[in-house]
């Protein structure tokens, strides 16, 4: 009979990796940032299910200060680690949870990037439209300001979501919604399914994928940051592919749009995810007030 020779705690790990994915469905990169701060956990102690609330927060401060984090990492690490023993707690390997002792550090407030109304219709008006890659890229990047798409729902959206106007979108944990196109992404969707994307389908590699590359193939998250950093660079503005999403939504709540229906819209299963916006706006109106109102 072959033993198993494995360190406990890589088995450990495992284990909990697959708790992330299948049973939280967390997303990737949350599951790599969780394993991250768990592994170090693992790698100062032997027996985690043996560590008290004190011996955690001696070592949450002193990992803290060596990796000089701030009080959103702190979080995000205090995050994977309740979360940790939540699994620890489920597998009956110890009763309690010594997170549920310790608070989480206050954080500022963090507000998102945006961009104005102005910048986004310049930086769409320095794509080139007179070549297909670039009518696919405008076309591409309208869809998402329009829609407030993350890149990973852009990227995954096939021919038949868009419909009636319509896009059907899967989001974060397999949660549908069905967000609606304005007239000017309508209209160059239209173009490019008719015109441009037969144009670069491949006749022995077909594929469903909305939006394709030369071959035809799916565009990848890489692919399309990649181009929208591109034209960013080009335009001389810093903003990423996330901008415009950010941008979508704050325009919606200074148009007075209501924030559940913003909410919906971007497909957040918390509205104070959303509020955030709100706060953005309310900073926006008072520089502007700032600037021309100077004291």
């Amino acid at each position: 009979m072959k033993r198993n020779n494995r360190d406990p705690r890589s088995l450990l790990l495992e284990e909990y990796e697959h708790y992330l994915a299948l049973q939280k469905r967390l997303s990737d990169n949350t599951i790599e940032v969780y394993l991250l701060e768990v592994g170090l956990l693992l790698s100062a102690f032997a027996n985690p299910e043996t560590l008290n609330a004190r011996e955690l927060e001696h070592f949450i401060t002193t990992m803290s200060k060596e990796r000089e984090l701030s009080p959103r990492s702190v979080a995000k690490s205090l995050s994977a680690l309740r979360s940790f023993f939540t699994f620890l707690q489920l597998q009956k390997v110890r009763a309690d949870n010594p997170l549920s002792l310790i608070r989480t550090p206050k954080r500022g407030l963090i507000l998102p990037k945006v961009a104005s109304r102005d910048e986004i219709e310049y930086f769409f008006s320095i794509i080139n439209t007179h070549d297909v890659l670039g009518v696919r890229d405008k076309t591409l990047f309208e869809v998402i300001y329009s829609c407030g798409l993350r890149i990973s729902e852009a990227a995954d959206l096939n021919v038949d979501d868009y419909q009636n106007n319509q896009v059907r979108v899967l989001g974060k944990r397999n949660k549908m919604r069905l967000v609606p196109v304005g007239e000017v992404a309508q209209s160059s969707l239209e173009f490019y399914l008719n015109e441009i994307r037969p144009s670069l389908m491949s006749r022995s590699k077909p594929s469903q994928a909305l939006f394709v590359g030369r071959r035809g193939q799916r565009l990848t998250r890489q692919a399309i940051s990649k181009r929208f950093d591109e034209y960013a660079r080009v335009a001389g503005l810093e903003m990423s592919v996330h901008t415009l999403r950010h941008s979508f939504a704050t325009h919606l709540l200074a148009n007075g749009a209501d924030l559940r229906s913003v909410q919906e819209l971007l497909g957040h299963s918390d509205i104070q995810t959303t509020q955030i916006y709100t706060h953005l706006d309310s900073a926006t109106l008072q520089k502007g007030w700032e600037e021309f109102h100077p004291s």
